[in-house]
């Protein structure tokens, strides 16, 4: 009886990429396959296509029609003729079960190509057992599919490799396993090329587990730009811990906190469900575990924050009394909540005038201008005139309103110091604030200090280009009520920051 032996035990790989990688199916584009195109001589050889199996004997002279080395050594592949090793690939256990193939190999070239290979036919496997895989001429492989195994020998044999969306995941972990280098990297391109906003996150947790980590940087860079409908697809809840931890880190996630507070709780919630568990407060916290403390909280509104999180009973009374004395108590307060803003995409900024005059007073009233644009942006701030003489420090309350409803989308508090020029000065809110197209929103500005400048000649459409970003038009109006002057002709608030 020939001898058999287990690569699984042999190799010992990592157990979770055993578990996780071979049936992963990712939904890249249909014609999106790496193969390099076989020359004349290559497509004769046999068993060249790593799907057939050549008989066992060659005709005599076989060799002089091929020219190369290639050529010669990629007709062995596959091929039973000189072959002294057979791999037993696939099984019937695992979920979903793979076909059960015994593929034939040449243990010389498998040396050349792999040291995981070599230390398995020439080196000792342990300190304690000075057997090799030598003298055992059927290897099993359970935790690789069959297709992934040929091509795999393809490589080796030839340099050739087919790689589409169906078969990537389980052949870079096959080249992971036996550690062949350059077929790692023709995996991992084809990945790169191939990354979209409906595959990110689940090659995100891939590139991690592979320990990819360009591959896993350009994974969130796609969640950061498409954050609000990332964060909210059936892949985003099946993340691991550690993965959406690496999500909420990022500080150039475009999303509103308030959104991404309430994505976390629903994958919080839909792994209690996952685990058997009811969704109490109590579990959603200790599920969340030390992602909690990774939701910037002091980025909402109060009102967001007082509605919200702190009725949820997720966050303790300490932590909500906190967070609502930094909203209440002077800038420089410190909290356990990280309050650095997330830069949610390239900024720009229109600014509705043409010219500049003085003065302009204020009595307590806020500067007032209606504004629409024609696609989804976020609204990082405005720039504000200031004093027409010597620095002042301007006391300043900013707001973005939605113009129907009336509701404040948000607001800031702040200090602003003017040098006496006729430039703009910029005033933030907490995080950009993301608008919708074609729906009218009030700016609105409520400054205390001495007299201003301010704009003449204003503009009541403006199309900005935002270089690779696209276009973005802006129409002004005019905001009825209480404005303290300013309208689509003059005033203040003359410019709109924006990110895309």
């Amino acid at each position: 009886m020939p001898k058999r032996t287990s690569a699984t035990t042999t190799l010992q790989p990592q157990q979770q990429l055993r578990k996780n990688a071979a049936n992963v199916t990712l939904s890249l584009p249909s014609n999106s396959g790496h193969q390099t195109t076989p020359s004349a001589n290559e497509r004769s050889c046999v068993a060249y296509e790593c799907e057939q199996h050549a008989v066992a004997n060659l005709p005599f002279n076989w060799q002089s029609l091929k020219v190369s080395l290639n050529d010669r050594i990629s007709t062995l592949c596959l091929n039973e003729y000189m072959s002294d090793v057979h791999f037993i690939v696939g099984s019937s256990t695992t979920l979903p079960p793979t076909p059960i193939e015994q593929l034939p190999a040449h243990k010389f070239v498998l040396c050349v190509g792999s040291c995981v290979f070599e230390a398995m036919f020439n080196r000792p496997l342990s300190l304690n057992n000075e057997q090799t895989a030598s003298n055992n001429d059927k290897i099993e492989v359970p935790d690789i599919e069959p297709i992934a195994f040929k091509n795999l020998l393809r490589f080796l044999y030839s340099d050739h490799v087919s790689i589409n969306d169906d078969n990537v995941m389980a052949i870079l972990y096959a080249a992971k396993k036996y550690c062949v280098l350059g077929l790692e990297r023709l995996c991992v391109d084809f990945l790169k090329k191939n990354i979209s906003l409906e595959n990110a996150l689940i090659l995100l947790i891939q590139a991690r587990m592979f320990d990819e980590p360009q591959l896993a940087a350009q994974c969130l860079d796609v969640i950061d730009k498409n954050a609000n409908d990332a964060l909210t697809t059936s892949e985003f809840y099946d993340l691991d811990l550690d993965t959406l931890c690496a999500i909420l880190k990022r500080d150039t996630l475009g999303i509103r906190e308030i959104k991404l507070y309430n994505s976390v709780i629903q994958w919080a919630k839909h792994q209690c469900s996952k685990n058997k568990l009811e969704s109490t407060a109590e579990n959603v916290r200790n599920t969340l575990g030390q992602g909690l403390k990774l939701i910037r909280f002091p980025l909402m509104s109060q009102e967001e924050f007082a509605s919200g999180p702190a009725q949820s009973g997720i966050l303790s009374d300490k932590e909500i009394i906190q967070i609502f004395l930094y909203y209440n108590l002077p800038s420089g307060y410190k909290i356990d909540f990280d309050d650095e803003p997330r830069n949610t995409g390239k900024e720009y900024s229109v600014n509705r005038f043409c010219e500049v005059e003085n003065r302009w007073s204020y009595s307590g009233t806020s500067d007032r201008i209606r504004f629409k644009v024609d696609r989804r942006i976020s609204i990082a701030g405005f720039g504000l005139y200031g004093s027409i003489r010597e620095p002042y420090e301007y006391e300043v309350n900013i707001q973005l309103l939605h113009s129907e409803s009336g509701i404040i989308i948000g607001q800031n508090e702040s200090v602003f110091m003017s040098d006496g020029s006729t430039s703009t000065f910029r005033v933030l809110f907490k995080e950009p604030l993301e608008i919708q197209p074609h729906e009218y929103y009030v700016a609105s500005a409520k400054l205390k200090g001495p007299d201003s400048f301010y704009g003449i000649n204003g503009l009541r459409k403006i199309t900005h280009e935002c270089s690779a970003d696209g276009k973005v038009t802006f129409h002004f109006a005019y905001a009825s009520g209480e404005n303290n002057g300013s309208n689509i002709d003059d005033g203040q608030i003359p410019e709109i920051i924006f990110c895309l």
